[in-house]
């Protein structure tokens, strides 16, 4: 069996380095708790109403993967128990529950800003990178180009 180079099997572009850290807190989370988590962080203070429309998701899936990421014991809490966001009393309704982040929220939203803000792309072709690519796909079409046009220019000048 072909071994792989351990360098090549560990890369990671931002996105799926972002993911993975999510997948390192608790490596049950699903899409939509990921999902719910970072609609809340943009949106603080957000409701489970409008948060169930941001997402797309049904308002009972959106409550659930809400309270996934609370904390253990905190009411309405549901395993895997993240702590990673608060649900509060408040808001337009009498029963309105209003997301916000904890301590952990905020220090995973920096980690993944980090991520973020130092970009490794998806580069599914090894060797060169997709600069370099495109680059040379670009010359090739000027020199295709160049090519077509000279044999035109003879045929219809010859």
């Amino acid at each position: 069996m072909e071994q792989q180079d351990p360098d090549r099997s560990r890369r990671r572009n931002s996105l799926l380095a972002a993911i993975e850290v999510f997948r390192d807190i608790d490596p049950g989370m699903t899409l939509n708790n990921l999902v719910v988590f970072l609609y809340a962080a943009e949106n603080q203070g957000l409701n489970v109403s409008e948060l169930a429309a941001v997402t797309n998701l049904y308002k009972a899936t959106a409550s659930r993967c809400a309270r996934a990421l609370v904390a253990p014991g905190a009411p309405g809490a549901l395993p895997p128990y993240l702590g990673l966001i608060e649900v509060r009393r408040g808001g337009p309704a009498k029963n309105s529950k209003t997301l916000t982040l904890t301590r952990a929220g905020l220090e995973l939203c920096e980690i993944l800003d980090r991520h973020i803000g130092d970009p490794v792309l998806i580069d599914p072709v090894s060797g060169t990178s997709a600069p370099q690519r495109v680059q040379a796909s670009i010359a090739s079409s000027k020199s295709h180009s160049a090519e077509s046009s000279d044999t035109l220019g003879a045929s219809v000048c010859g």
